[in-house]
Formats: structure tokens, C-alpha cells, sequence
């Protein structure tokens, strides 16, 4: 599906995959939620917001959130479902490949994306989550096993795929794997870039 295909959707429908009230939804929320760890953390960064059905719990667990999303429709509802915690979060429309909001965070949410980029756009995607990340950050990725008729890419080895474009060494954990989909938390576990070896040998 493409950006505008997401942007019909929305504009016809606030929460068009029942991602609010599905049994399955909540499972895989309370999986992101448990990879991501209780916190406090100080900058997360969530890619593909969808319509905020995330981010509201994510906000919870850290002091900045930058919750983004492709389409005007979506970022709009992204916004309202983090109303109550603004000004710490806030909604930013991102079509990714892109420029980040911040330069770095300490996690990284990326759940029911990556499949829809094409491998370019997935590539340069994550070489910028890894370069962003900070020296021990946490990734997490949240999608499907399975294919959908609108995917770009297949959904098989797609984490993997993912982690390896980055570039580094990672630490990988399965959070919570079903038949349908799989969480993963991932520590980068070697130095990626110049900026992070000048940014420990300061620490």
C-alpha cells in the first residue's frame, strides 16, 4: 500500500485495523511495551504511528516521544491520541526515508513498516535508525510473519534484513512470537559509526 493508499484509509476510517480494541492488537502491545522496558527512558522515537493506537502507552514510559507518521489523516490522529501527554509527546508527520526529528534517542519503535518500503527505502532507513540510536539504545521491531497482498517486500528474514542494513553487531531477544507476527528488542553490541566510539570515550 502507498502513502496515499494509508492516507484513504484514514480519512475514511480513525482506526481502520481495530488496532484499539482487537484481542491480538493488545497482546502485541503489551510485547512492544515489555521490549521497550518500563523506564522511565529519556528519547523514544516511534516510526509509522499509525493512528496512535501505540504511542499513547508508549508516551507513558518515556520523558520524550517523537511519534511519527506518513500521512496527514494519520498524524492528526496520532496527535489526538497523545493529547493528555503533551507537551512531552508530540505527533510528527515523516515520511521515512527521511530526516529524523532528533539526532538521537535511546529506543527506537518500529512496528508494521518495514514491509511496506522498498528495499532502497529500507535500506537507507536503517543505516539512519542505527546512526540515531545511542551506544547501547534499544531497537524494537514489531510485524508480521505473514504476507499481505499490499507489501512491498515479503515478511520473511525482514527483522534480519533490517538489523544487517544497519550495520554493527546486535544483540537480539524474541520478545513474544506468534504464528501471525513477532517482537523483537535489539542492543546494538559494536561501535557503528565515529560519532558513537567520540561519544563513549567521552563517557
Amino acid at each position: 500500500m502507498t502513502i496515499e493508499g494509508f492516507e484513504r484509509t484514514f480519512s475514511g476510517d480513525p482506526d481502520p485495523w481495530r488496532t484499539f480494541e482487537d484481542r491480538d492488537e493488545a497482546i502485541k502491545r503489551e510485547a512492544i511495551l515489555h521490549a521497550i522496558g518500563p523506564g522511565p527512558h529519556g528519547r523514544i522515537l516511534e516510526l509509522a504511528a499509525g493512528n496512535g493506537s501505540n504511542s499513547r502507552a508508549i508516551a507513558a514510559r518515556t520523558l520524550r516521544l517523537d511519534a511519527t507518521e506518513a500521512t496527514s489523516a494519520g498524524t492528526r490522529l496520532v496527535a489526538a491520541a497523545l493529547r493528555s501527554h503533551q507537551p512531552r509527546a508530540r505527533a510528527i508527520r515523516l515520511a521515512v526515508p527521511g530526516r529524523l526529528p532528533r539526532r538521537h534517542y535511546d529506543v527506537v519503535v518500529i512496528a508494521e513498516l518495514l514491509y511496506y518500503l522498498s528495499p532502497r527505502e529500507m535500506k537507507r532507513t536503517a543505516r539512519d535508525v542505527a546512526r540515531a540510536l545511542r551506544p547501547g539504545g534499544t531497537l524494537v521491531l514489531a510485524h508480521h510473519r505473514i504476507d499481505f497482498h499490499d507489501f512491498a517486500q515479503h515478511a520473511a528474514h525482514l527483522h534480519a534484513d533490517f538489523l544487517k542494513q544497519g550495520g554493527g553487531s546486535w544483540r537480539t531477544r524474541t520478545v513474544r512470537r506468534t504464528g501471525r507476527w513477532s517482537v523483537l528488542t535489539c542492543t546494538c553490541s559494536s561501535i557503528k559509526t565515529a560519532n558513537d566510539y567520540k561519544q563513549l570515550r567521552l563517557n
